[in-house]
């Protein structure tokens, strides 16, 4: 299942096929990070213009995740059924099928209808990204690989609401979807023109028993957790009951994985391997560092400082330019020294950079808060990349699109859960502090940053076990 990985000469570079590949890949797959974090800022307006409450338009979002969620885990069989080039091509089909669908819905049903279609193709897309470009780059210079890799899906939950924002307010609902279409179509063509056939064996047989398990058990947890916001806490039955039944459907397919070997759908021997297992589970925990707190920044510039949505995106941007500053020489880093100590140094940027907010106050200088958020970006781009790296760290390539669906499911669930618990933990705080005006909704975004603080402090333990080179 593994082999030793040996370490990466710093002067290795990625070859001019690899960089054309990914090129093609990222073309096609900005539609769908941007599509997911964009639709969010549209909620409001979708309600209105659809003529529909909050509990019916609310399905536009979690329709989507929901058909994500059960897409990935079919990943693996699919690339190796039909080859990489037409899963991603029928996946990016799809994908742009549903966002035309969504452009022209003529009411609710009918948007969701197309979120569906989108989902499944995004749920697609995403994993087999991943495989393709590690299996392509062959074990060398993970650390770039995986800058490269994550760099639209940093820059999604940044830039996209800036952009929808911009979209809502100068523009209709419906050119949300039509961004969409001009790089779903280059994509495509991209990938019919330069694209390898990655072929598959074509040996594998498909898991119908551990798919029946797996794939609804991520979408029930994935569910509850969207609708903890709604709710209003752990305790309702919508949001318990489908967690609970998630967690049992995932636990009874771990148990039956590890029966069944290398003939399960997803390989959980993976989880065996100590460097696959820490950057796992700090994947699912940098869903309270990243998606978490980017729900408790743009609700803090609006709700506290009075921003429009329009300002709190482009402050928001402030976060995505310490990213790009990072996230190159974090890969380079990683392929020279390993992913332990530029994973645990970004974790403690990110937990300090946090503290700003978490002591901030109705009359804190801005300017502060903005040069915060961009040495947080450098802290983020310097975790996320050497952790994905290191989840590939000495796999087989037969492991890789194991590997590929294990991560991203753990970043979905992880992303669904930090958001939902701060969003929790934030409701609960503003009830505490209410009657005390803007100070008091300051302090009560103080009590949800520290948390975030400390879940991002808990991480950086976990760091600690990732590998690292001599």
């Amino acid at each position: 299942m593994t082999t030793p990985a040996a370490p990466a000469p710093a002067s290795q570079r990625l070859d001019p096929a690899f960089v054309r590949l990914a090129l093609v890949l990222l073309t096609g797959v900005l539609a769908v990070v941007f599509d997911t974090t964009i639709v969010n800022v549209a909620i409001d307006t979708l309600a209105r213009d659809l003529r529909v409450g909050v509990t019916t338009i609310q399905w536009v979002t979690t329709a989507y995740l929901l058909a994500l969620g059960m897409a990935v885990p079919v990943t693996g069989w699919l690339v190796d059924r039909y080859g990489g080039k037409v899963v991603w091509m029928s996946a990016l089909g799809l994908f742009l099928a549903g966002s035309i669908g969504a452009s022209l819905a003529w009411d609710a049903s009918s948007l969701i209808a197309c979120r569906v279609l989108q989902g499944i193709g995004g749920g697609l897309m995403l994993p087999v990204l991943t495989t393709l470009l590690v299996q392509a780059a062959g074990g060398r210079s993970l650390g770039s690989v995986t800058a490269l890799i994550t760099f639209p899906v940093l820059l999604g939950p940044i830039f996209g609401p800036f952009l929808g924002g911009l979209i809502v307010q100068h523009l209709s609902w419906r050119w949300i979807f039509w961004v969409n279409v001009p790089f779903c179509v280059a994509g495509l063509i991209l990938a019919w023109r330069l694209m390898p056939r990655f072929p598959g064996t074509g040996k594998a047989r498909l898991d119908a028993a551990g798919l029946a398990l797996l794939s609804p058990g991520i979408a029930a947890v994935v569910y509850g957790l969207a609708r903890l916001d709604t709710d209003g806490g752990f305790g309702h039955p919508s949001v318990l009951v489908p967690l609970a039944a998630g967690l049992v459907l995932i636990a009874a397919f771990t148990i039956r994985a590890r029966r069944a070997g290398d003939r399960a759908l997803v390989d959980v021997r993976l989880f065996r391997v100590p460097s696959f297992s820490a950057a796992t589970g700090l994947l699912f925990l940098s869903g309270f560092a990243l998606y978490g707190a980017m729900l408790l920044v743009p609700l803090y510039f609006q709700q506290v400082r009075g921003q429009s949505p329009l300002t709190a995106g482009m402050l928001i941007a402030a976060q995505g330019v310490g990213v790009l500053a990072s996230r190159g020489i974090a890969g380079k880093l990683t392929d020279r020294f390993g992913a332990r100590w530029i994973a645990f140094t970004g974790l403690v940027v990110v937990a300090l950079t946090t503290v700003p907010f978490a002591l901030a106050g109705a009359g804190t200088d801005e300017k502060w808060l903005v040069a915060a958020l961009v040495a947080r970006g450098i802290g983020l781009g310097a975790v996320t990349i050497p952790v994905m790296a290191s989840s590939y760290e000495g796999l087989e390539r037969s492991a890789i699109p194991h590997a590929s669906i294990i991560t991203r499911t753990a970043q979905q669930i992880g992303g669904s859960f930090g958001t939902a618990v701060l969003a929790v933990i934030l409701q609960w705080s503003i009830v505490e502090h209410a009657g005390h005006g803007t100070a008091g909704l300051a302090a009560a975004y103080d009590v949800a940053f520290w948390w975030s603080i400390l879940f991002t402090a808990a991480a950086t333990l976990l760091a600690l076990i990732l590998p690292t080179r001599s």
